[in-house]
């Protein structure tokens, strides 16, 4: 007859040790999940969008993995990111990750004309990107720039780029710097983007997302409100509705 081993309690806790150490491994050098927080790159990616985020091809080389693929950035992928600028939040700096398309490369010359992305003076097409109006006409962002940046209270730029600024532009371009990239959301008219402070730099480029797992129905202030309670009342929504409110057809959408 057979005889059943039963496993001891110290194989399974060596068992449960080792998922936890791969799954760790995955999460801090392979990949990432990211969770879109706000409407910049609407009507790629939605609030509420989960992402599976690369955190290697993109990565400087390493000799441990000689059998990744690696490469640089290139325009017109989606990145995700550190902001170069911290938030100042209650007198603390805290940087955040976001997500953006990469619009243009070390060396680029870049300018916008009616909304337009002008690089090396070759109009770009991207479709994907919102289209300019006499409605939504704004000159800083559609002119960029030819308006140069203001920071006042309120127009979301930050001072240490107003500064900066003057010193990248050559004959009426924007010029990227090297090891430095500029990127864009896609809904142009509603994100924080290098046209408001700066430009970012190779190393603060954490990777791309790959697919879309799972997207659920939220608002902007569903995502960022701060504090416990806030937290659990979420988490009971997310299970009361989660058959409704999921964007089925959304779910394990590829990202380009």
């Amino acid at each position: 007859m057979e005889q059943q081993v039963e496993e001891t309690p110290f194989e399974a806790i060596a068992s449960i040790c080792g998922v936890l150490v791969v799954g760790l491994f995955i999460l801090t050098f392979l990949a990432q999940n990211f969770v879109i927080p706000s409407g910049s790159m609407e009507e790629t990616l939605l609030v509420g969008d989960h992402l599976v985020v690369d955190r290697i091809t993109l990565a400087p080389p390493a000799k441990w993995m000689p059998l990744v693929r690696y490469r640089e950035p290139r325009r017109g992928d989606i990145v995700v990111f550190i902001k170069p600028v911290p938030d100042d939040v209650n007198g603390v700096p805290q940087y955040q990750f976001l997500v953006k398309r990469l619009i243009g490369v070390p060396g680029d010359h870049i300018h916008l004309r009616n909304g337009i992305v002008i690089i090396d003076g070759v109009a770009q097409s991207q479709p994907h990107a919102q289209p300019t109006t006499p409605e939504n006409h704004q000159d800083f962002l559609d002119e960029f720039p030819l308006v140069p940046p203001d920071p006042e209270p309120g127009n979301f730029i930050t001072e240490s780029w107003a500064v900066d600024f003057p010193n990248h532009i050559v004959d009426g371009d924007l010029v990227v710097p090297p090891g430095q990239y500029f990127m864009m959301g896609d809904n142009r008219h509603n994100s924080a983007d290098s046209r408001s402070w700066g430009f970012v730099p190779r190393a603060n480029i954490v990777g791309r997302p790959l697919f879309n797992y799972w997207s659920f129905k939220a608002t902007e202030s569903d995502l960022e409100q701060p504090g416990l309670g806030h937290g659990l009342a979420w988490m009971a929504h997310v299970a009361l509705h989660f058959f409704g409110d999921t964007r089925w057809n959304r779910s394990f959408q590829v990202m380009h």
